[in-house]
């Protein structure tokens, strides 16, 4: 398993503290109301690239930069928000990006990536695609900014609790959407080191439920065909051999259907006021079951990663309109 430690997530704070923002913690009373326990959402849609993913890139960055290891060309391989922050960093640091992606990419992010200067390349699959950014940083100079499956990225990620737990003080339970697990790896090492009696609890994709198959298997699972799920954040092929270990370590873990991504999505941006995408409105399928059982009156936090959504994902999102009437919250387990 790998060493990294809270130390390493300080430290990077310390590295990104004066580029990114330190999103607020946001509320809704009628939804502590409802549920009967006090919610508290980090912001991260409102993020510069709309997205968590901007601090493990630019701890990345700034960690090479650190060292005197800056590199003349940058490469990723990401289809959703990593896509745009490495390249959002990359401009930051005057350095040539290429991304490589699946051609699904979401068309929102595939524009704001190529905005902010990076070059993008399109492939018909994801598998494709990482086999191409694989090839391409064998060049001299070219640096790999992998989606998950490094300790930097991790360390980055992990900044978000961070700062969620000093400006909360407090949390019985903290919940995170898991994607190839960087978030909720950084997350956990945070949390036990910060808040060690609250539980760390994950939620993925039903349609695109690698983790959970990995979980039960007791090793890393990779899906056979690109997953079509709303919570397109969450739609990698698998965990990384980094984070896996670290997502066998959480509390709970929940398997979360496209309605409830959907109905929970229309409820966050309703309650919120706020620009939330559907990864991140997963999470509350999780809080809710945990809600239901948890003695009355304790502090969730739950990490809104990201507020980018296509029209398309849009569409398919109002498809019902699920607010005509209060969320029946039994209903939700």
């Amino acid at each position: 398993m790998t060493r990294i430690s809270i130390a390493d997530i300080q430290a990077a704070h310390l590295r990104i503290q004066n580029t990114v923002k330190r999103t607020p913690l946001l509320e809704s009373s009628l939804l502590n109301k409802w549920l009967g326990q006090r919610i508290l959402f980090k912001a991260e849609c409102l993020q510069t690239v709309g997205a968590f993913k901007i601090r493990g890139a630019t701890n990345f960055v700034a960690r090479l930069q650190g060292q005197g290891e800056m590199p003349k060309h940058i490469v990723a391989n990401s289809s959703g928000n990593h896509a745009q922050a490495v390249a959002c960093t990359a401009r930051e640091y005057g350095i040539p990006a290429t991304i490589f992606a699946s051609k699904n990419i979401s068309e929102v992010k595939a524009a704001a990536t190529q905005s902010y200067g990076a070059e993008l390349k399109l492939f018909d699959s994801r598998s494709d695609a990482d086999k191409a950014v694989a090839l391409a940083a064998d060049n001299n100079g070219t640096v790999w900014i992998p989606p998950y499956n490094h300790e930097d990225i991790i360390a980055g990620q992990g900044t978000c609790a961070l700062e969620a737990i000093e400006d909360a003080g407090h949390a019985d339970a903290i919940f995170a959407p898991c994607g190839g697990g960087g978030l909720l790896t950084g997350t956990l090492i945070t949390a036990r080191a910060m808040l060690p009696e609250a539980k760390v609890i994950g939620s993925e994709p039903l349609l695109a439920n690698d983790a959970a198959q990995s979980l039960q298997s007791g090793k890393i699972e990779m899906l056979s065909t690109a997953p079509d799920t709303l919570a397109d954040g969450a739609a990698t092929p698998c965990l990384g051999a980094l984070t896996f270990p670290f997502i066998q370590q959480l509390d709970e873990f929940y398997e979360v259907n496209e309605q409830q991504i959907a109905y929970w999505t229309q409820w966050l941006q309703h309650l919120l006021k706020m620009h939330v995408e559907p990864t991140s409105a997963m999470s509350m399928a999780a809080v809710v079951a945990w809600a239901i059982s948890a003695p009355p009156g304790q502090t969730a936090i739950v990490l809104l990663t990201g507020g980018n959504v296509s029209q398309q994902s849009m569409r398919k999102i109002w498809q019902n309109d699920y607010l005509l009437q209060p969320p029946n919250i039994t209903e939700q387990e």
